[in-house]
């Protein structure tokens, strides 16, 4: 899962970034220009991991991984004369944004817009992607017309390609992202080599100071979530120890750090869950898509397991530490034997039996 952070200059993005990272530090940086990207690869927190790992004891623990990438170098003006095409397909390839609203005041750091207003802000990296998009939909439009006229050899999906196309552009010209246009999957599928950057599921953060506050706003779109938080208190919490830490957020009355916020958020937007394997060797906990079957599940650790599929011993989080055990779960009955097609839920521990 790769998870863009935009915002515009002095909105506190980066320090919002190393805060979600969990200290881990940047592996990669990508610059085109005056736009960068530094990505690093951070741990998802699950508490639930963690119980299973003093459960189970293996050797080893591994959480699921996120990426995150601090993109910078977004600010007014970017998108009319189109992204470097090097730049949105770096961007293009993450599942969702994060969009980081300043809503704190600073004189020490003046905002560039002259003033502290988040939802102004908001509109302004929206038109930006606007603009990318239309850009990139119009010259596909006229390329697949232009094929069209000139004897496409699959003139039917050509066609339905142009009206696809049709409908977008209309969306982008009515200054509508393109997150609110309803498509089918195959529709879906179609679009996404072309780096559409308001395709993308987004979550607002606005990023409070002491004493004050996120304006009231209401999310617009079943593909954006809202939350506010303090980026530089919670970068502070991260660089210290874990029990001070634990005193520092009992002090600030802070109950959830931003990071398990985001990354549930994320998972939520996204429509995707966690499932767990276990073994002498270690406790490992896997992304998939929510309501995903038994066989995508076996295809998330090993293409092998998916092609020599027999069966999948399933138990959910719940049980097996309701029980104490796989051995009382499976005396219960709670344990479970699945096809190709069962749907794993969120916290289920899963072992495949397979011809491989």
């Amino acid at each position: 899962m790769q998870i863009g952070i935009i915002g515009l200059p002095r909105c506190g993005k980066t320090t919002l970034f190393h805060a979600l990272a969990g200290g881990e530090k940047a592996v990669a940086t990508f610059s085109a220009g005056p736009l960068k990207i530094q990505t690093a690869v951070a741990s998802v927190p699950d508490a639930r991991l963690d119980v299973l790992s003093a459960m189970f004891k293996p050797r080893r623990a591994v959480y699921a991984k996120v990426t995150y990438a601090d993109v910078g170098g977004l600010d007014k003006g970017v998108g009319k004369t189109g992204l470097p095409g090097p730049f949105v397909n770096q961007i293009g390839q993450m599942d969702a944004f994060v969009h980081v609203l300043r809503a704190f005041d600073d004189p020490s750091v003046p905002h560039s817009e002259g003033s502290v207003d988040p939802l102004r802000d908001r509109a302004i990296l929206d038109t930006e992607f606007l603009l990318n998009d239309l850009g990139i939909v119009e010259r596909r439009w006229e390329r697949v017309d232009q094929s069209i006229k000139k004897g496409a050899p699959d003139r039917e999906q050509a066609a339905k390609e142009k009206a696809l196309l049709a409908r977008l552009k209309e969306t982008l010209e009515a200054e509508t992202p393109l997150r609110a246009v309803a498509l089918s999957a195959e529709e879906e599928q179609s679009l996404r080599g072309f780096g559409l950057l308001t395709l993308k599921p987004m979550l607002l953060v606005f990023n409070v100071g002491e004493g004050s506050r996120a304006p009231d706003f209401e999310s617009d779109s079943a593909k954006i979530a809202i939350v506010a938080l303090n980026a530089r208190l919670e970068h502070e919490i991260i660089e210290l120890s874990t029990d001070d830490a634990a005193l520092f957020m009992q002090e600030y009355g802070i109950s959830e750090l931003s990071r398990t916020k985001v990354i549930r958020l994320s998972y939520d937007l996204l429509g995707v869950q966690s499932f767990f394997t276990i073994g002498e060797d270690e406790v490992r906990a896997w992304t998939v898509r929510k309501n995903a079957t038994a066989l995508e599940a076996a295809a998330a650790v090993h293409t092998d397991l998916a092609q020599g599929f027999i069966r999948a011993e399933v138990v959910s989080y719940h049980d097996l530490v309701e029980l104490g055990g796989m051995n009382e779960a499976k005396a219960r009955g709670r344990l479970r034997l699945e096809g190709k097609e069962h749907t794993v839920k969120d916290g289920d521990i899963v072992h495949i039996r397979h011809s491989n």
